[in-house]
């Protein structure tokens, strides 16, 4: 019998691996710095610096607030060994690092210590030469590679990249670009971005609606667009608690969250209690918070205590711990009255809606994080803070609207007029 279980997919514990590649004075480390500052949302930046310091001419200087900076821990490294990188994805994990940036990944292939060098090293050391060196070496890579993509936070790694010739016939032909690192290393990343004097390209990326993007100054708002695609807008857990502790919270809006937590699996999640501090499970928490604001008579019968724990026990069953079960615990599905058919708990933003959401937003021209938001929330009806927060409802009607206007012939224009116009009523007095 297999012991192996497949569980539904999310995104919610994915993190970007992103590659910036080009020639020296590209604009490699600026951008990593830049888009590394989206990714942070305020959380720690480290830097493996292999370039002689040079990400240290965009630290802070004292005294001048007025000259654009970026705050990063820093660490240099001459000897760029597997070794190297591997103890020092340790060090960011402990320091635990928001997002690490490798400036350069080239060294670790091509430079002092870097792989091509520990081949030549080997290679002298064994029979066999270069040729029975690359096992030990490849080894080697795949440790190193398995350390810095399992890094839990979010990786940028800057590559070189060199002129490609070919000399046939006495002529000699420019094949294009070469990247200084093994044949193959950009298929170890989610996103290619090559830089050419400040302007980024897409060349390579597994998220449709960042095919082909070209940006000048990549930053913030394409690190945003990053965190779209990988559904890291909002922490999924937080959004539910968030809800819990609003002065509005219903009864009936409880279940809806304990269903939304039950269809993500997050039932058994960790966090800290919102009122106590103490460690709790966020099934326990929207208990707690759900009978707090239960009417007296609501219509809705609760689970049975047995089928309560057997719904609570199989929601969370891919996570360490689940809330022990409980008589009250709010049902998921509770059904309206004896004999109605169940009411099915509102579903979440799908993936595909996401990115064609992403899509028609810039077709429109609404490339910013806060003017996306803004109409998505007027339209619906309801604030949001994030796209992760719609319900698979809402998300079909706002692609609905969006659509209607893409295909219009001035749609930027009637778009971003259509949206002044809902704010005007929004802010209209009642009464």
């Amino acid at each position: 019998m297999s012991t192996f279980t497949f569980q539904p997919a999310t995104r919610e514990t994915a993190r970007a691996r992103i590659a910036l590649q080009g020639p020296g004075g590209s604009g490699k480390t600026k951008t990593a710095l830049r888009m590394a500052e989206g990714l942070a949302k305020g959380g720690p930046i480290g830097v493996v610096d292999t370039e002689r310091g040079s990400a240290l001419k965009y630290a802070p200087v004292p005294g001048r607030p007025d000259i654009e900076a970026h705050d990063f821990a820093h660490l240099p490294m001459a000897f760029c060994s597997p070794e190297n990188l591997i103890a020092a994805v340790k060090a960011a994990e402990e320091a635990r690092l928001t997002v690490l940036i490798i400036d350069s990944w080239s060294h670790f292939w091509a430079g002092r210590g870097g792989l091509l060098a520990r081949v030549e090293e080997e290679g002298r050391k064994i029979s066999g030469g270069k040729f029975s060196a690359w096992d030990p070496v490849n080894k080697l890579e795949q440790d190193m590679l398995d350390a810095l993509l399992n890094f839990p936070g979010h990786v940028i790694v800057t590559m070189r990249t060199k002129n490609d010739y070919e000399l046939s016939g006495g002529k000699v032909t420019k094949l294009g670009v070469k990247t200084v690192q093994r044949e193959g290393a950009e298929y170890e990343v989610d996103v290619v971005i090559d830089m050419v004097q400040g302007t980024g390209t897409v060349t390579k990326t597994r998220y449709t609606a960042l095919d082909g993007a070209c940006v000048h100054h990549p930053g913030e708002d394409f690190a945003e667009a990053i965190l779209e695609q990988l559904g890291q807008g909002v922490d999924p857990v937080q959004v539910i608690v968030d809800e819990l502790v609003a002065d509005c919270l219903t009864y009936d809006r409880a279940l809806e969250l304990y269903g939304q937590a039950q269809h993500r699996r997050l039932l058994g999640a960790d966090l800290l209690h919102p009122k106590t501090g103490e460690p709790a499970k966020l099934g326990h928490v929207i208990k707690e918070y759900g009978q707090a604001v239960k009417p007296v008579t609501t219509g809705v019968t609760a689970l049975s205590p047995s089928r309560a724990a057997a719904d609570a026990e199989a929601a969370a069953a891919a996570y360490s711990g689940d809330p022990e079960p409980s008589d009250d615990m709010p049902a998921a599905e509770p059904p309206a009255q004896p004999g109605a058919e169940p009411q099915q708990a509102p579903a979440p933003v799908t993936a595909p809606q996401m990115r064609m959401m992403h899509a028609l937003f810039n077709k429109l021209g609404v490339t910013g994080r806060d003017d996306r938001l803004r109409a998505t929330s007027l339209i619906i009806g309801r604030s949001v803070g994030s796209a992760n927060e719609l319900l698979i409802g809402e998300a079909k009607d706002l692609l609905d609207t969006l659509t209607n206007y893409s295909e219009r012939e001035n749609r930027a224009d009637e778009f971003a007029a259509m949206v002044q116009g809902l704010e005007d009523v929004a802010r209209q007095p009642v009464g």
